[in-house]
This record gives C-alpha cells, structure tokens and sequence, in this order.
C-alpha cells in the first residue's frame, strides 16, 4: 500500500521553494562573474551579492553592512565563537553556554576548553526553559563571551535571549553575546538590531532555501577573528569567493517569508497536534508550553526512538528522533534537562513549515497509533 509523503522534518532541513530555485538557476546561467573581478561580469554579480545581502538584512532586522555570507548555521557558530572568543582574550578566558545548545555550539566550546578555556554550561530546568538570571548570574569580568540559542532545535523552547542580554549588558558590558538564531530566523518575529545582542547565526535551509549558505549578523562596531584566511570577501571575515547563486537563492527565500501570519498559521497547526496526541494513552510531550509551534517533541515510553521513526516512515511519515546533526545519538537536550531515559530513549521530534497541512498531521497520529498497536506485539 503506497502512502502519501507526510514530511514532518522540517528542523532538519526543508524543501527549498520554487523562488529560490530560480534565482539560483538565473545566477548560474546568466551571473556567473566573480563579485570580486573589476570586469563588467564582476561588476554585476558584485551588484546581485549587494542585493542579496539587502534582502537577508531586511528578513533579520538591521543594516546589510552588519550581514556575512557563511556555509551555513554551523560555521556561523563556529566563527561566532572561536572569532569572539579570540578577538576578547586579553579580558580573559572564560564562556559561558547552555547545556542545551546545537552541537555545532556544544563542540566550539567544548573545544575551547580542551585548549585552556573555562567554560560554565547553564542547565534548562526540566521543561526544557533556561532562566536568564541564572546566565547573568555566571557572567564575572573575565567572561569574554556568551553563547545562547533563541529557539531550541529538538523541544522548540524559546530560551529569553533578549532578557538574558539585558542583564549581561548591565553586568559587563565588554562581554560579548552570541545568538544561534538558526530555528527562530524566519518563524518568529524580531528585529535584530533591536535585540541588545553582538552576533547572530541564521541558515538557508530552514527558511525553504538551499543547503550550504547561512550568515552571521555582527553588530556595527564589534569585532571578530576570521577563521579562514587568504582573501577580502566578506570585508575579510569570512575569505572565499561568495557562492553567489546559493545567496541569491537564500534572498529569494528570504523574499517569500511572511512571518506574522505563518506563525499565525503554524500557531494553530500545532495546537491541532497537541490536542490530538494528548487523545493517545502513553503519549508524553516533552515541549514546553509556548514554545516555538514550529517544533514539537514528543516520547512514547516503551517504543524506541529509531524502531518507531522506521515504523512511520514506512507509513510515508517522516519525522526524527533529535536534532539531525546527532546521527541518532541520544540527545544531550533531553538529557539536560533531567528526562528519564525511558523518555529520551524514546523522543521523536515534529517540526512544520510553512506548507504543512492537517491531512499530514492526521496522517502521523494514525501512524503512532498503529505503531504502538503493532510493535508491542
């Protein structure tokens, strides 16, 4: 029996939309110079970069000069932190991360601290929140830097970024705050420039556009350490010729974003989902109550995370059992929190998008019950 395609992995990465589609085969067939040439060919794509970059900036909230092109959220993290953090050095060597941050964080500072660093990891309490009191409280004038996540990538868990940076401003000022914003870009409304924070990341392709190209927003004024060397591009922060079409592509779908009323939208597609999973005995949600409705995670005890995911995809429902970049390991977000292992060992992750419909909501709870009729036998 053929099932229809239910793809609920929307965290994990999403279908790039037909806008960013063209603008990515336009600028391959018809933009093709590098931006850095003199010639008329540079000229222009130089020209198509300068657009882009406005679009990205008008999506995040700030001036286009505050915007770096990147790979992706991942490197964003990376020079974020490792660019920071060395950048801040001579105020000392301490950061401070949650315990609940994307790998891409939890490995920079974990290897900051294989090379000197001291590292103070907050915990979230058992719904998955972080207390941004708690964060400040950990910040001293040694503390050249602090990272927190706006949306957490598995539970949704809008963590208090700009409350948090209120109190580290007012505690050290010099220390500088990092946000991954990889999950909240796009979904819910902010203008970053308003936020009291130095650095964001962002991605493409959570918003609908292209795998391989996200960017970092660094406040006017700040300054970081490039990690790659060799070039200009990127006013010298980031070197490497500018892969113009996949920008172009991430500006297109940063064009197609309605965030008011997809949040809107998502907002009661989530509640839908809710509600019908509370209908099914042994169900747990592990979410947070107002939490980003463009992530849900949910555990049924006593079915194993990977056993049940192969079991829905069979009924063409594809959700994932943690944050994609884990490989299925167990997840350290869960295990912050204080989950028991019955929970984390059985965690699935639901997250939407923007053309998420209830028909594939439907067709996942009819999964999970079959599943949990069939595989207990």
């Amino acid at each position: 029996m053929e099932h229809k395609l239910a793809y609920l992995d929307n965290a994990a990465t999403t279908r790039v939309c037909p806008a960013a589609i063209q603008a990515a085969t336009r600028l391959m067939k018809e933009c093709y110079g590098n931006p850095s040439s003199l010639h008329t060919m540079g000229v222009v794509s130089s020209r198509e970069l300068s657009k882009a970059r406005e679009e990205v900036a008008l999506a995040l909230g700030c001036q286009s000069e505050s915007v770096y092109f990147t790979s992706g959220g991942t490197e964003s993290n990376n020079l974020a932190i490792f660019g920071g953090a060395q950048a801040k050095i001579r105020r000392g060597k301490k950061l401070i991360v949650t315990s609940a941050e994307h790998s891409s964080v939890e490995g920079a500072a974990k290897r900051l601290e294989e090379t000197g660093w001291e590292v103070t990891y907050i915990s979230p309490d058992s719904t998955g929140l972080v207390d941004a009191q708690a964060v400040a409280d950990a910040v001293d004038e040694h503390t050249a830097l602090v990272s927190m996540m706006y949306v957490n990538n598995e539970t949704g868990a809008i963590f208090p970024i700009e409350r948090a940076a209120k109190l580290i401003r007012a505690k050290n000022p010099e220390t500088l705050i990092h946000c991954d914003g990889v999950q909240a870009f796009g979904k819910l409304p902010f203008r970053v420039s308003k936020m009291e924070i130095d650095l964001m990341s962002v991605s493409g392709h959570k918003i609908c556009g292209p795998k391989g190209v996200g960017a970092l927003y660094i406040r006017r004024g700040v300054r970081i350490l490039p990690l790659v060397y060799g070039g200009s591009q990127e006013k010298g922060i980031r070197s490497g010729t500018e892969s113009l079409p996949m920008i172009a592509a991430f500006a297109a779908a940063c064009r197609e974003l309605k965030v008011a009323d997809n949040f809107e939208k998502i907002q009661k597609l989530h509640d839908y989902l809710v509600e019908k999973l509370e209908e099914i005995p042994g169900v747990c949600i592990n979410s947070p109550k107002n939490s980003s409705p463009y992530i849900l995670n949910i555990s049924v005890p006593g079915y194993r995370s990977e056993i049940m995911l192969h079991f829905l995809e069979s009924r063409g429902v594809y959700v994932s059992s943690g944050s994609a970049c884990s490989k299925g390991a167990l997840s350290h977000v869960l295990r912050s929190m204080g989950l028991s292992p019955s929970l984390v060992d059985s965690a699935l992750r639901i997250s939407l998008i923007y053309d998420t419909r209830t028909k594939q909501l439907d067709q996942l709870i009819k999964g999970l019950k079959e599943g949990m009729e069939q595989l207990a036998h």
